[in-house]
């Protein structure tokens, strides 16, 4: 399994494999051979491989963990700059609707600070600074309440079908016994 810039681990699992390369540096000091450091301490040997290059061009410090490898984080500086730039509307930034989504916002962010976040993360911004999910209203500006009322109690009773009864003819799964 690779484990690509430290991706997938949990800080103790990071540091349980930091623990792991420590170990491989103290046996290759010792000067054992890939293969045998690789069978003790149960891991592939092209990781001991790969841990003796960084070994010998970093030293010790060369084997440890590098940290997470999170996503770059918006200053809170520039964050004030962006919800500026989100007050202003998607209209402002060429957008046709007053909807903002997290990959539309991506956008902005990328164009203003050079970052780049995963829509997840925007969204996790978002959330972090007090932003709420948009809920558009769907209906329409010109309805009437007190029409629809009228419409509801009065016109679709007698628009709707009516219902079937069971019963012969009727379509239904349930019949009488026929014995």
């Amino acid at each position: 399994m690779r484990y690509a810039q430290g991706s997938g681990l949990t800080d103790a699992e990071r540091t349980t494999r930091e623990r792991l390369r420590l170990q491989a540096v103290d046996r290759l000091e010792g000067g054992k051979k890939t293969a045998e450091i690789a069978a003790a301490l149960r891991i592939s040997v092209r990781s001991v491989e790969r841990w003796r290059r960084a070994w010998r061009e970093g030293g010790e410090t060369g084997v440890l963990s590098k940290g997470s490898p999170g996503r770059p984080r918006l200053s809170e500086v520039q964050i004030a700059k962006l919800e500026r730039e989100l007050e202003r509307g998607p209209l402002a930034h060429g957008r046709v609707d007053q909807r903002w989504t997290p990959a539309r916002i991506k956008t902005p962010i990328g164009r203003l600070f050079h970052v780049s976040y995963a829509v997840e993360g925007i969204w996790r911004l978002l959330k972090r600074h007090g932003w709420s999910r948009q809920q558009p209203t769907r209906r329409a500006i010109e309805r009437d309440e007190d029409e629809v009322d009228v419409w509801k109690k009065e016109t679709w009773p007698r628009v709707r079908a009516p219902r079937r009864s069971v019963g012969p003819g009727s379509s239904s799964r349930m019949r009488p016994d026929s014995r």
